[in-house]
C-alpha cells in the first residue's frame, strides 16, 4: 500500500536512484567529445560515429519498454544491477575502436541496452510506487534533475580523460564508473507491485495495459511529442561540440556549453516538477517545446559567439530535460503506478526514434551537405509541431469499467 500524505519522501531511494541517474545519464552525454578524436585517429567520417549514436539511441528506446516490463515485475534493482554490466561491457567494445563493427555493437548496442536499464523510466517509475501522488512530480523532477547533473559532472571529466589519456584508454574509466551502478542498485531491490494502485489496475496484465495505452489519444499525442523532445536534445548531444568547430569557436566552449546545459537543467528540471505538481502538464510541455524553437532560432540567425554559445547553453538547458517530468506524471495520472515502467517506455521508445533520427540526419545531411543547418531548422519546426500536439492532450486517468 501507498503511503499516507503525511509520510516524508523516501530519501534513501530517491538518493540512490538520483546518483544512478547521474552515472547513466553522464558518459552518453558526453558522447560528442569523442567523435573528432576517434575520427582523426581512426580515418572513419561522422557518418559513421554518427550511426553508432544513432543506434544507441535506437537500442536505448527499444529497450525501454523491455527493461521497464522486466522492473515491473521482478524488481527495479535486478534490472539495474543488468544496466551497469551491460553499459561498460559497451564502453570497453567502444574503446577497441578497430573498426566501426566494434563502435556500432559497443557505443551503439550495448551503450544503449546499458541507458535503457538504468534510464528515466525504469528509476522514476521506482520513485513513483514509493512516493503519494502528490509528491509524484517533484520526485520526478529530482530524478530527473540528476541526470542532468551527470551531464553537467561528466562533460569536463570526459574531456579532461580525453586530453590527458585520449579518447580509448577514457572509455575504458568510464566502464569502470559504470561497475558502481549494480552497488547503488541496492536499496532498490524491494518489491516492484509497491504503490498507488486499484484493484484494476494490480488485475491488469502487462499486455492488457499496453493494449489500454495503445487506444488512449492522449497517450499517443504524448507520445508523437516526445519524439520531438528526442529527436532536438540528440542533435545537440551528438553533434554540438563539432557544429561549434565548424563555425570557428574555441573547443573549450563546447565543454562550457554542455556542462552549461546540464548544470542549467538542474534547475529546470526542478523547476518542471514543481510546477507540474501545481499547474497544467500538458500546456508546460506545449510551453517547453515552443521556448526551445525560438531559442534555436534565435542563436542562428543572431550574430554566433563564444558569449552567444553560453547564452543558448543556458536557455537550453532549462529546457533539456524539462519534459521528463511532465510526461512521466501525465502516464502515472491516466494508467496508475502499476505498469509504469512499460508504460513510461513505450512513450520513451518514441523519444529514442526520434533521438535516432535526429543524430543520424545530423550526420548524414552534414556529409552530404557540408552544414548542420538545415537539421536545426527542422528542429525548429518540430518544436511547434510538439507544441501544438500537446495542447489538447487530458490530464486525467482513463475510465475502466468497475470490477466485481
Amino acid at each position: 500500500m501507498a503511503a499516507s500524505s503525511t509520510n516524508p519522501m523516501p530519501w534513501l531511494i530517491i538518493t540512490t536512484g538520483s546518483l544512478i541517474a547521474v552515472l547513466t545519464f553522464g558518459p552518453r552525454s558526453a558522447m560528442g567529445f569523442f567523435q573528432l578524436p576517434m575520427l582523426a585517429d581512426t580515418g572513419w567520417d561522422r557518418s559513421t560515429f554518427g550511426f553508432a549514436m544513432a543506434l544507441q539511441n535506437l537500442f536505448w528506446g527499444l529497450g525501454q519498454p523491455f527493461f521497464g516490463a522486466l522492473a515491473d515485475k521482478y524488481g527495479t534493482g535486478r534490472v539495474l544491477v543488468l544496466s551497469g554490466l551491460v553499459y561498460a561491457a559497451g564502453l570497453v567494445c567502444m574503446s577497441i575502436g578497430t573498426s566501426p563493427l566494434w563502435l556500432h555493437i559497443g557505443g551503439g548496442v550495448l551503450v544503449g541496452l546499458g541507458i535503457a536499464a538504468g534510464s528515466f523510466s525504469v528509476i522514476l517509475s521506482a520513485f513513483a510506487r514509493h512516493v503519494t501522488p502528490d509528491q509524484r512530480s517533484m520526485a520526478f523532477g529530482i530524478g530527473t534533475a540528476a541526470g542532468s547533473a551527470g551531464m553537467f559532472i561528466f562533460a569536463p571529466i570526459s574531456q579532461g580523460l580525453i586530453t590527458n589519456y585520449g579518447w580509448s584508454d577514457s572509455l575504458v574509466w568510464l566502464a569502470a564508473m559504470m561497475l558502481l551502478v549494480p552497488l547503488l542498485a541496492w536499496p532498490l531491490r524491494g518489491n516492484s507491485s509497491s504503490g498507488t494502485q486499484s484493484q484494476a489496475q494490480f488485475q491488469q496484465t502487462a499486455g492488457q495495459a499496453l493494449k489500454e495505452a495503445l487506444g488512449h489519444k492522449s497517450y499517443l499525442l504524448l507520445a508523437t511529442g516526445f519524439l520531438v523532445c528526442g529527436f532536438q536534445v540528440a542533435f545537440i548531444t551528438a553533434h554540438f561540440p563539432a557544429y561549434l568547430g565548424d563555425i570557428g569557436i574555441e573547443p573549450r566552449y563546447a565543454v562550457i556549453a554542455m556542462a552549461l546545459i546540464g548544470f542549467f537543467n538542474i534547475a529546470g528540471s526542478l523547476a518542471a516538477g514543481f510546477i507540474a505538481q501545481r499547474y497544467s502538464k500538458p500546456y508546460l510541455l506545449a510551453y517547453i517545446y515552443i521556448g526551445r524553437s525560438i531559442a534555436v532560432t534565435a542563436f542562428l540567425l543572431l550574430p554566433q559567439s563564444p558569449l552567444s554559445v553560453i547564452i543558448f547553453a543556458a536557455v537550453m538547458g532549462i529546457l533539456w530535460l524539462s519534459t521528463v517530468p511532465p510526461t512521466n506524471g501525465l502516464v502515472a495520472i491516466m494508467f496508475g503506478t502499476r505498469h509504469l515502467g512499460m508504460l513510461g517506455g513505450v512513450v520513451f521508445l518514441s523519444h529514442q526514434i526520434g533521438s535516432f533520427l535526429g543524430v543520424w540526419l545530423g550526420g548524414f545531411l552534414y556529409d552530404k551537405l557540408g552544414s548542420y543547418d538545415i537539421v536545426w531548422w527542422l528542429g525548429v519546426a518540430m518544436g511547434l509541431f510538439a507544441a501544438v500536439v500537446h495542447w489538447p492532450i487530458e490530464e486525467r486517468a482513463v475510465v475502466r469499467p468497475a470490477i466485481a
